[in-house]
Order: C-alpha cells, then sequence, then structure tokens
C-alpha cells in the first residue's frame, strides 16, 4: 500500500475527483504538502481553474492561482495517482431517492485507471454501507483488482460549509476511517497535514458514513421544530423570532431559526438516511416527518403573502411580486436544490407575476435549471409585494425608500422577510405593511 513517506516525498501523487465547493479547496490546501491533480468532468470547470477563476467563492483568486497542482478533465492522468479523493456530489432524484450517478460514475473512473497499491477515500455524503457495498464492486470490476488485497478503500466525509469563512476545511476536524488500521494512519496523517482543529479516528467506515448523514439530519430536524412552531405562532398572530429571542436568554436553548431548507446538504441528506431504513424495513417516522414539515414551508410563505394582498384589497391574479434571493443560501452562487424555486411555483400557481433577482446566481444556470429569467433590480417596479428569500450582503445596501418606490401603490407597500432580514421598527416607521416568518 501507498505511504505516507511517499506522498510526502511526491514520489507517489493525490488525486482529487470533483472540483466543486468540497474538492476544489482540499485539492489547493494538499498542494502544499504533495504532488496533487485535480480531476473533473466539466471542461469549462477546468478551463476556469486553470485561469485562476473559482466560481464557487470557495478559494480566493490569488490563493488559486498560486496553488501549484495541475487541473485535468483526462481520466489517464489519474493513473499516476496512488490515493484518490473522490469528491462528488450525491443528490436526491425527483422522487426524493439518493442518486447515485456521480459517485457511480467516479467510481468507475477511478476503476479504470486504479494500480495496484492504491487508496481510495470517498468524501461524498452516503448513507452507512454505500462504500463497501456499492463503491467497492465498481473499482474492482473497473480495475480487476482485488479490494483488501491489491487496493484499499476508506471514508472521510466532507464538512464543507458554503461561503462560511470561519468553518473551513483547516478549521472543522475531520472524522477518517479506513477499512484497516494502516488505512486510517495514512488517512490520518495526510488529512492532518492540512486540518489544524485535528482528526478523528471513528472505528470503521460505516461509523463515519453514519455520523455524517446525521449531522444534517440533525440540523434538518431543528429546523423543522422552528418551522412547525412558526405556523403556529402565526397562527396566534405572534412574533416567532421575538419568541425565539426571549427563549434564546436560558444557556442550554439552541439558536436554530425557521426557514427554507434547501442545499446539497441538510434538504438532502436525510433521505440517504430514511433510503436505508426503509431498505432494512423500517419506517423512520421522525426523520420523514421532518422533511415533510421543511418541504412544506414555501407553500406556507406564499399563502401568507397571499392572505396579506387580499387584506389590503389588492389583487391577486396578476399580482407583480418581487422576489430577492435565488440561491440556496446567503453570498453563495450555488442554486442546487434551492427552495427559492418553490417560492417561484407557488405563486405562479395563483396567477402571480414573479420577478427574481439575485446577484450572486448564475443566469445562464438559473435558465437551464429551472427556467428562470433573473431580472435586474431596476425591472422591480409596480411591485404589489416584496419578498426576501435570501439574505444576500448585497441586499444591505437597499435603502427602504427606494425600497418603496418600486411599488405600485406606496400606501400598501407589503415585504414578506422570509429571513427575518429588515427591522420590524424601521419599516413600520416607513410605513410598510410587515410580514416575517
Amino acid at each position: 500500500m501507498i505511504t505516507f513517506k511517499e506522498l510526502k516525498e511526491r514520489t507517489a501523487r493525490v488525486s482529487v475527483v470533483g472540483l466543486g465547493y468540497v474538492g476544489l479547496p482540499l485539492a489547493v490546501a494538499l498542494s502544499e504538502h504533495f504532488e496533487v491533480v485535480g480531476f473533473d468532468i466539466s471542461t469549462n470547470r477546468v478551463t476556469q481553474l486553470e485561469r485562476g477563476e473559482d466560481r464557487t467563492g470557495e478559494v480566493e483568486e490569488a490563493t488559486l492561482r498560486a496553488a501549484k497542482l495541475r487541473f485535468t478533465c483526462l481520466p489517464e492522468e489519474l493513473s499516476e495517482c496512488h490515493l484518490h479523493i473522490v469528491a462528488v456530489p450525491t443528490p436526491i432524484d425527483k422522487f426524493r431517492s439518493p442518486d447515485l450517478t456521480p459517485v457511480r460514475s467516479a467510481s468507475k473512473t477511478v476503476g479504470q485507471q486504479l494500480s495496484p497499491g492504491s487508496v481510495v477515500v470517498y468524501e461524498s455524503t452516503v448513507y452507512p454501507g454505500l462504500t463497501e457495498e456499492i463503491c467497492v464492486p465498481i473499482l474492482e470490476e473497473q480495475s480487476g483488482l482485488t479490494c483488501g488485497k491489491d487496493f484499499f478503500v476508506g471514508y472521510s466525509p466532507e464538512r464543507i460549509n458554503p461561503g462560511d469563512k470561519e468553518h473551513t476545511l483547516q478549521t472543522i476536524v475531520k472524522v477518517v476511517a479506513g477499512q484497516t488500521p494502516a488505512v486510517t494512519d495514512l488517512l490520518d496523517q495526510v488529512y492532518s497535514s492540512v486540518v489544524t482543529a485535528g482528526t478523528y479516528r471513528a472505528s470503521s467506515i460505516k461509523v463515519a458514513e453514519a455520523a455524517k448523514v446525521i449531522e444534517n439530519t440533525q440540523r434538518d430536524l431543528n429546523i423543522a421544530l422552528m418551522n412547525e412552531l412558526a405556523t403556529i405562532f402565526d397562527r396566534m398572530n405572534i412574533d416567532t423570532l421575538e419568541v425565539l429571542e426571549a427563549a434564546g436568554t436560558k444557556w442550554n436553548f439552541l439558536p436554530f431559526r425557521p426557514g427554507l431548507v434547501g442545499g446539497h446538504c441538510i434538504g438532502v441528506d436525510p433521505y440517504y438516511l430514511t433510503f436505508k431504513a426503509e431498505a432494512l424495513g423500517l419506517h423512520p417516522q421522525v426523520i420523514l416527518a421532518g422533511r415533510t414539515i421543511n418541504d412544506s414551508m414555501g407553500k406556507f410563505v406564499v399563502d401568507s403573502t397571499i392572505k396579506w394582498l387580499i387584506r389590503a384589497d389588492m389583487k391577486v391574479r396578476g399580482a407583480r411580486v418581487g422576489l430577492l434571493g435565488l440561491t440556496f443560501k446567503e453570498n453563495v452562487p450555488d442554486l442546487r436544490n434551492t427552495r427559492s424555486v418553490d417560492l417561484v411555483d407557488e405563486f405562479e400557481d395563483f396567477g402571480v407575476k414573479v420577478l427574481v433577482h439575485d446577484p450572486m446566481a448564475d443566469p445562464a444556470e438559473a435558465m437551464e435549471e429551472y427556467r428562470i429569467k433573473l431580472v435586474e433590480l431596476s425591472e422591480l417596479r409596480k411591485l404589489d409585494a416584496l419578498v426576501l428569500a435570501v439574505s444576500h450582503n448585497d441586499y444591505r445596501k437597499l435603502r427602504l425608500r427606494e425600497i418603496k418606490s418600486w411599488f405600485r401603490d406606496p400606501a400598501n407597500a407589503l415585504i414578506i422577510d422570509v429571513k427575518g432580514f429588515f427591522n420590524p421598527a424601521e419599516l413600520e416607521a416607513e410605513g410598510f405593511l410587515y410580514w416575517r416568518l
């Protein structure tokens, strides 16, 4: 098996397969200590990275340009590597079942280039058992090698939080697990080279896989509780955020907030766990209940908006609603599994015209993925309501008097604040109608 000494002396190479939010920061960090090949199937992505451009914003341009690593979309260049780190997405399909296409494809690509003594470690979020039950057979079939004899596997779950400059690869403890103690030792040494927060050695690959998938399941459930409370308090005419601020004065009250739950982690990972549970004949009620609540929040926000329009004696069909924010979270350009599209779909069911603005999103991607045309701020005019869905920093530059000029009837300027972004007292002083989740 490949040794840490060989990697450190650069007589053996590391490959990072998948150069997105997870893979690129890892490849750049590892390149400071090892010989690294960064692989991605997208020729456009590779071309951008070679120019020193990262559309995800996870790696600074200067850092990327200074990094000493090779980017490629040619699978045969992986044959030069002996430690392969797979960091491809693991999405869900339209039926909310795991879509293993990317991880299967990556396994096939790596397998075809695998040489004896290699180690393949997966960072993609999966259900417990997937690495050994799904990925290993593909690697063996494509390589003609035997796992545990000719090559070895490990698992080290990614913990990247897109757009977070405080909790980064270097500052988050890295869980590592190998199929043998020697593999765990190797992964421990490799990741310890770049992760200053240290590592945690899990007892098995399945334990590490399970640990990852429940991290976001726990967050999903906590947010679901907040969302359910928000629907209850709304019926009682109580401001949810005021309640949470009051409750938060107790030392052990957790600071979760209601909201739309999208993205490629929190809104996806629980389905990987429930998929595996149901395959075992179990029906996880709490996890799926949380998913049901969170997936329903787009409808709740739109229904609340429609009620406010009716109360203001405004026509619903043909109304114009501005939507600020399309990406799945603030200050990132990632549109994967964004729940802002739920708002667009629900509004359009009522015959409402929705004008979507987002300073971070790629207009071409928005059109390709969701058939949504992004507009400029100057086009948000003659509005009947404005919905703040994603709290990008760019929106902090907006002035309330400017926003009020966007409305058809300034006396009935309705703001729907999904993120608790605006100051209610300031809105009241400016004469806005206001509702927040």
